[in-house]
């Protein structure tokens, strides 16, 4: 596999790859229903794709609301892991947040996952509180994270 990562608006044609990344990286995976919605009904959401060799290896989403832009979701298959990709698809995400006029964004992270706060904070996400009981497939936590876009 290249090491070569780029990154474009995901399409519906993407979701048979962007299924089995959702399967492989969560627990209480979204179903395909749910990303069809997001694509073709959800006017605030907007998502990219990881791509490298012409394999899907990540994604991201973001809703973004006036001024304010949610993280949704971002997701690497484990085969690809530790390689910089969710960092690129955190950059992406912000980057395509400022660009449709967010001022700043949020999102949830498990409060057990300390490897994604870490890239978070590195991004100038800070600590905004703690969603009690969150994540359905076992009610962790979840922490609430803020950043201000310039």
């Amino acid at each position: 596999m290249g090491t070569d990562v780029q990154i474009r608006l995901m399409q519906i044609d993407d979701l048979d790859q962007i299924m089995e990344v959702e399967l492989d990286a969560f627990t209480s995976p979204w179903s395909r229903g749910a990303f069809i919605n997001e694509l073709t009904s959800n006017q605030f959401a907007y998502y990219i794709v990881a791509v490298i060799d012409n394999r899907i290896v990540g994604y991201s989403g973001v809703w973004v609301i006036v001024d304010e832009a949610h993280i949704t979701n971002i997701a690497v298959h484990s085969s690809c892991r530790r390689k910089g990709i969710g960092e690129i698809l955190l950059k992406g995400s912000l980057e395509l947040s400022k660009t449709l006029g967010a001022k700043k964004a949020t999102l949830e992270v498990r409060v057990s996952n300390d490897p994604a706060k870490r890239l978070y904070m590195k991004h100038g996400f800070e600590n905004g509180g703690i969603r009690k009981n969150y994540y359905t497939d076992n009610q962790e936590d979840a922490q609430i994270m803020w950043v201000g876009l310039q």
